[in-house]
């Protein structure tokens, strides 16, 4: 029983690993797309040698995957946190989205907050049945990191004579 590392974008492309054993031997492994932590591949043949006249048993490979910074993984779908401008989610933009087969293009809606969430169809893990999950993209609406004096004359007067309280349903 032997255990190899694969990078979380490799467990959902696929890829060819190898993996060195114990008797410094090597050995390589062709690991399906769509793998999921802690399963196991079978080798057949490519095991430790059989008692007596027994020919090499089977080699059982556990998949380890390594957390992603970007992805996270529920089940055939996964998930991605974007960062958006102020200017991005207010008035809608087409924007380049990170998934583990290469970048795509997103529509981001105008009027988007943090929190909202956006689908992209058939880019996530494979399907054991055929066909592919999703991708979730949550955006996160970020503001300039140092002030901006230009944006907060704007903010004042915009809010001037609007009644918008976003907390007014959570007070009790």
């Amino acid at each position: 029983h032997y255990t190899v590392p694969i990078d979380f974008v490799d467990s959902i492309k696929g890829a060819d690993k190898r993996l060195t054993l114990p008797d410094g031997s090597s050995l390589d492994v062709k690991v399906p797309p769509g793998l999921v932590d802690g399963q196991v591949i079978r080798l057949k043949g490519k095991g430790a040698p059989g008692a007596g006249k027994g020919g090499p048993g089977d080699a059982l490979i556990e998949v380890e995957v390594l957390p992603d910074r970007r992805f996270t993984r529920d089940g055939d779908d996964i998930s991605i946190e974007l960062p958006v401008s102020l200017t991005e989610a207010v008035l809608g933009v087409k924007i380049r989205v990170p998934t583990p087969t290469g970048d795509v293009q997103m529509a981001v809606p105008k009027g988007s907050n943090t929190g909202t969430t956006l689908r992209l169809r058939g880019k996530g893990a494979p399907r054991r049945g055929g066909g592919q999950g999703d991708q979730f993209v949550k955006l996160k609406v970020v503001l300039p990191k140092s002030p901006d004096p230009e944006l907060e004359a704007f903010v004042s007067s915009w809010e001037k004579g609007k009644e918008f309280n976003p907390r007014e349903d959570r007070t009790s």
